[in-house]
């Protein structure tokens, strides 16, 4: 049946993929390298999430929330919550993120290597 190409979707036909001399898909593997890339960008994003975690805790403390409405005390009290939450949220994920990719990197160096010997 043929339907309109809109543009969105493409289909598996339209996409190029690179062959071998047999008519295989070939698909490339992440090398090392990229595991290592990805692992330090990612340990240097959770550093800065947590400096920027810890510069938010040091606000809010020193800014002591008072207002004489228990509406706008509950809504600051929820909005600061919200704030350090979500940046500690942010330098737990990529911590864990860089964490595994540095596994998944000396993982992969060993794997080469057995490749090698083999």
């Amino acid at each position: 049946m043929n339907q309109p190409k809109t543009g969105f979707n493409k289909d598996s036909n339209d996409i190029k993929r690179p062959k071998n001399s047999d008519g295989v898909i070939e698909v490339q593997q992440k090398g090392p390298i990229s595991f290592l890339s990805g692992a330090l960008t990612s340990i240097v994003f959770a550093y800065i999430s947590l400096i920027i975690s810890k510069k938010f805790v040091f606000y809010f403390t020193e800014h002591d929330i008072s207002y004489s409405s228990p509406i706008a005390q509950s809504v600051a009290s929820g909005f600061k919550t919200l704030v350090i939450g979500m940046s500690f949220l942010a330098t737990f994920t990529f911590g864990f993120i860089g964490l595994g990719l540095s596994i998944v990197f000396v993982k992969s160096l060993f794997e080469a290597k057995k490749q090698k010997t083999t």
